[in-house]
């Protein structure tokens, strides 16, 4: 334990949340004798920096970055930025399949993570986007079927309640791929080669035995929904401790770490003005358009580079919102229409 925990605990901001993590990360560095830490050169990553290193003492941590193949230059700067600061090592390790590559060979993103995987699952399948019951497209596509329930609206919950992963959560998208069936291949597989395997064969090689990730409940996405705490114990034959230090985190909370210790993020936040910072100009970004422009801006070779990868999945997700807007603005008129009617018959 740092023997200088009390004054740490006492200097640090009157919050539970980021004074429960202080000790819960030091009381992890005593148990694990080789963490390695996964850092990406976003905010969570750079609070999560300070968090160790603010408890950490003589323990040992590594420090790794994987480059996906479409990294900002802000960001390897500011990973220069981090060694110098802290006084630490980052290793930086290539992706194994960086992702230019990971989406010429599986697809390209599009709307979401879970969209994505689904597309994936029936075009692999040769779907020909139909508008047929479950049974029906069942038969007809054998070994779909958790696609087919996405595509169908068929997934419910264990208390009977709708998924919020059914298709039908994404307005006219089912309506506007069967009039306009996507011409190439979609795919969520791109950050398995870029990230996740590129981590797991990190982590052997480290001979990590716990694994800090900037994850945070939050952020509400795939893998949030997935997890239902900060902290994933090794399996009964052994294996890797996940520990995820800011999973209770809330936006205030970072803000509140954030000014209290004078943490500086990189240029993307501080000069760009980006909220988050991901793989560059990934369409799984709703906001993608306003990012290219960002991008354009500051590394205008990294956007012709994006423009070239995700082109495709940009245009399409324009199309898609095109189609929802007019479709929408259609069924207000109807509704109007029909208000109108009902009152000139109550008349």
């Amino acid at each position: 334990m740092n023997p200088n925990m009390e004054r740490i605990i006492n200097e640090a901001p009157d919050n539970l949340a980021i004074q429960n993590t202080l000790f819960n990360m030091d009381l992890k560095l005593d148990q694990y004798l080789h963490p390695a830490c996964s850092i990406s050169g976003g905010s969570d990553s750079d609070i999560m920096i300070d968090v160790i290193e603010r408890v950490r003492g003589d323990r040992p941590v590594k420090y790794v970055f994987f480059d996906t193949g479409i990294e900002y230059e802000a960001t390897k700067q500011h990973l220069d930025d981090l060694e110098r600061r802290y006084g630490i090592e980052i290793i930086r390790r290539n992706a194994k399949v960086p992702v230019p590559l990971g989406c010429k060979q599986f697809g390209v993103p599009f709307l979401s993570k879970r969209v994505a995987m689904d597309i994936k699952r029936l075009q692999s399948h040769g779907f020909q986007w139909e508008d047929e019951p479950f049974e029906v497209l069942c038969k007809r596509y054998p070994d779909c079927s958790s696609a087919l329930k996405w595509w169908c609206n068929r997934w419910e919950l264990d208390n009977g309640k709708e998924s919020k992963y059914n298709i039908k959560r994404l307005a006219y998208l089912k309506e506007f791929m069967i009039a306009n069936p996507p011409n190439f291949p979609i795919s969520d597989e791109c950050c398995e080669g870029a990230k996740k395997s590129t981590a797991r064969t990190i982590d052997e090689e480290l001979d990590c035995d716990m694994k800090i990730l900037g994850l945070r409940q939050a952020e509400n996405g795939i893998r949030s929904t997935s997890l239902s705490n900060c902290f994933s114990p090794p399996g009964k034959d052994g294996g890797i401790a996940y520990f995820r230090p800011l999973w209770y985190w809330t936006d205030e909370d970072k803000a509140l770490y954030k000014a209290h210790y004078g943490i500086t993020y990189s240029d993307c936040y501080e000069v760009w003005g980006f909220k988050r910072t991901g793989c560059a100009g990934c369409p799984f970004n709703s906001r993608f358009d306003e990012e290219i422009k960002t991008i354009a801006q500051y590394e205008p070779r990294l956007s012709t580079a994006v423009q070239n990868i995700f082109g495709a999945s940009y245009e399409y997700a324009r199309a898609y919102r095109e189609y929802r807007e007019r479709r929408k603005a259609e069924y207000r008129e109807r509704r109007k229409e029909v208000e109108g009617q009902e009152r000139w018959e109550d008349v």
